[in-house]
């Protein structure tokens, strides 16, 4: 029987992968994490903006981002104009605020599209990831380090195991859904 480990730690990966983008994905209220994929340029070093400032939320559509160092305050704002945030930071000389709109129809549906895109590539991955898992199986009967049966065994388990993912993938791009449509 071959050790799936390696295959499983991929697998794993990749809806890692996909709950990080799904949690980038503007739903209408305030959430940090909409500012992870942001680095600030702070003395010559690309830093993300979690490490420059606190970032809290006073009411449920704002985010308040009060930097450690106020010398910082103006690449901060840069930086989160030329990201794809589609909102514009109002600088009071202390702090920067990001009020954050209510949603659109029309920008839900964009939004349900984006998220159920990001299943769809993560599902391609997990299914490379089978394939690359078939060609080793088929390898090792090959090479006589596992019997027809084992290999045929090993996939079948492996297509169970694959099947148990990917419907893992269509559960988080569901649930991530219907968060966008009850806002």
């Amino acid at each position: 029987m071959s050790d799936y480990s390696e295959y499983t730690r991929r697998m794993d990966k990749t809806c890692e992968v996909l709950s990080t983008q799904f949690a980038a994905v503007r739903a209408g209220r305030a959430n940090a994490t909409v500012l992870d994929q942001i680095s600030v340029d702070y003395y010559g070093v690309a830093t993300p903006v979690r490490q420059l400032a606190n970032i809290s939320t006073p009411d449920p559509r704002s985010l308040l981002i009060q930097p450690y160092d106020s010398s910082v305050l103006k690449n901060l704002e840069k930086a989160i104009q030329a990201s794809d945030l589609g909102i514009n930071p109002q600088n009071d000389g202390r702090c920067i605020r990001l009020v954050f709109p209510q949603l659109t129809e029309e920008r839900r549906k964009e939004l349900v599209k984006q998220v159920k895109k990001y299943t769809e590539d993560a599902k391609v991955a997990i299914r490379n990831i089978r394939r690359d898992a078939m060609d080793d199986f088929k390898k090792q009967q090959k090479s006589g380090e596992m019997t027809e049966d084992d290999q045929k065994n090993a996939e079948k388990d492996f297509q169970k195991l694959t099947d148990e993912y990917t419907k893992k993938l269509e559960e988080l791009g569901a649930k991530k859904e219907k968060e966008l449509t009850e806002i």
